[in-house]
């Protein structure tokens, strides 16, 4: 389980709205003090997402900080699909292009080069909508699992 620490800014009805800090990966690095990245990580002003999940059994109130969680495998499966799926489409249709060049069924090889970014862009659009409207999209929404003591 991926576990994340947010704070209660407010409550809705049925949801919660958090707070949370966002994190850049260039902060924990060795070489974060002669790496440019590091450099331009540490000078710009830390930001904050905002989000509303679902309330659970566990009681909240706003300012308290919790722990959120998602599972390690539905979020390593919505990344393949995320990065993985254009990526075959791209490839995938860039093979049927050349292919149909090469048959003479297209005349130009620009022409093959639209068809891959065709299927680039229907790999990304059936990515889009397998995290939106599939059953495993509710499995991506962070789930409350516990509240922090206040200090």
């Amino acid at each position: 389980m991926t576990e994340e620490i947010a704070h209660v800014v407010a409550l809705e009805g049925d949801s919660v709205i958090l707070e949370s800090q966002i994190k850049s990966t260039c902060s924990g690095c060795s070489q974060v003090d002669s790496c440019a990245n590091g450099q331009v990580a540490k000078a710009l002003p830390s930001k904050k997402l905002t989000f509303k999940v679902k309330r659970n059994e566990i009681d909240v109130k706003v300012g308290d900080c919790v722990v959120l969680g998602i599972t390690e495998g539905d979020m390593l499966l919505s990344a393949a699909q995320v990065y993985l799926m254009p990526l075959l489409g791209l490839l995938t249709f860039s093979a049927i292009g050349q292919w149909l060049v090469e048959i003479n069924v297209l005349e130009h090889e620009l022409i093959a080069l639209a068809v891959g970014v065709l299927g680039g862009y229907l790999g990304y659009r059936l990515a889009k909508y397998r995290q939106s409207y599939s059953k495993k999209a509710r499995a991506l929404q962070p789930k409350i699992l516990r509240v922090l003591p206040h200090h």
